[in-house]
């Protein structure tokens, strides 16, 4: 099975324009974890083989939050697919490889 998640998580009771000290405390928690992942400008694209992993990175991120924050914001979708692995690359590779055969 494949769990794609994507994600957005930040506090909001914190001063300034940017969320990204916060942000790299939780990006450094998934890239410890050993699930494959993908920053984006909007959030983070995390993929699981179960939805208990998928719900566990998005507890842990709260809970890197938790200690310093009193208000959290998430935003959260889900893609789940059975027999199938390893889509956060497979799925762009897909949609590359149709463009390049449009452009052609």
């Amino acid at each position: 099975m494949s769990v794609l998640l994507e994600f957005a998580m930040f506090p909001t009771d914190k001063t300034g324009d940017s969320a990204s000290e916060s942000v790299s405390k939780i990006i450094d928690m998934i890239n410890n974890s050993g699930v494959n992942y993908k920053l984006t400008a909007m959030g983070t694209i995390v993929e699981t083989e179960t939805l208990e992993e998928a719900l566990d990175i998005v507890n842990k991120s709260y809970k890197v939050l938790e200690s310093f924050s009193k208000r959290v914001y998430s935003s959260i979708k889900l893609d789940i697919r059975k027999e199938k692995s390893n889509r956060l690359h497979q799925k762009i590779e897909s949609i590359e490889s149709k463009i390049g055969k449009v452009n052609k």
